[in-house]
């Protein structure tokens, strides 16, 4: 049986390990038959990524900083050479300080602000542009990966949830500018699930409970559930939908007090 996504290529940001959701994303494309580039963050990251990346088949890895532009550069050049085209873009990068994820939002300092929105918000624009050239013709598609509290006000989310709403605001912009060029960009707006940027979030665990006692659902999500929802928006599916935001929740955001 052919898969409905032989022959398409990808590049997936933001994974760090079996738990990352990105890697949910990866998996549920690597799946359907898509060649993979994943990148990662320093030494620390590179052993862990790699290790998963051998899971995919046809797969290659390089490093990327999205705050060093030209690491960035090089990823794509490098893609440029292996693949020649790409399809798919996952961004699933993001970060805020641990001290900034706790106590009163006002409280948020400049350059953890600023931090926080680099990594979490403007990278998107950051990679797409370097995508661009490898995308044009290939009716290709862009998601990125948000969360609830980038418009509803989270306990100890602070600045993430600022970031995230800059995030989803640039998708929207994002998709006005490239759907004349047959390029969708998108977001997964995904319940909690434990991953290792989720451990800095003060009272998580009760955050869990929350979820899985009144989301519509009774219970929190998967990185697989994600990942088919990926799937979907860079598949032959989707191709009418840009520019919005996704909810993989168990349904939580349809809920009031």
């Amino acid at each position: 049986m052919t898969k409905t996504l032989e022959g398409k290529t990808g590049i997936i940001l933001g994974v760090a390990n079996k738990r990352s959701i990105a890697w949910g994303c990866a998996r549920a494309l690597s799946r359907e038959g898509m060649r993979l580039c994943f990148t990662y963050m320093g030494e620390r990251m590179e052993e862990k990524v790699r290790e998963l990346a051998e899971e995919c088949e046809g797969s290659i890895v390089f490093p990327c900083d999205v705050t060093e532009p030209e690491t960035i550069d090089a990823v794509f050049s490098q893609v440029k050479e292996e693949f020649g085209f790409l399809d798919t873009v996952v961004h699933g990068v993001a970060f805020a300080r641990r001290e900034e994820l706790q106590g009163d939002f006002y409280h948020t300092t400049k350059e953890g602000y600023m931090i926080a929105h680099e990594v979490s918000a403007y990278s998107l624009t950051a990679v797409t542009r370097r995508a661009l050239p490898l995308m044009e013709g290939r009716a290709g598609s862009i998601v990125t990966l948000s969360y609830i509290g980038g418009e509803r006000v989270v306990a100890n989310y602070n600045v993430m949830g600022i970031a995230k709403a800059a995030l989803e605001a640039s998708v929207r912009y994002l998709a006005a500018d490239l759907g004349p060029r047959s390029i969708r960009v998108n977001a997964i707006s995904a319940g909690p699930i434990r991953t290792l940027s989720a451990s800095g979030v003060q009272g998580f665990s009760k955050l869990l409970d929350h979820i899985a006692a009144k989301s519509p659902l009774r219970r929190n999500i998967t990185a697989e559930e994600v990942g088919d929802a990926c799937l979907f928006l860079c598949g032959p599916h989707s191709t009418g939908i840009t520019g919005t935001t996704l909810y993989v929740d168990a349904g939580f955001h349809i809920m009031g007090v």
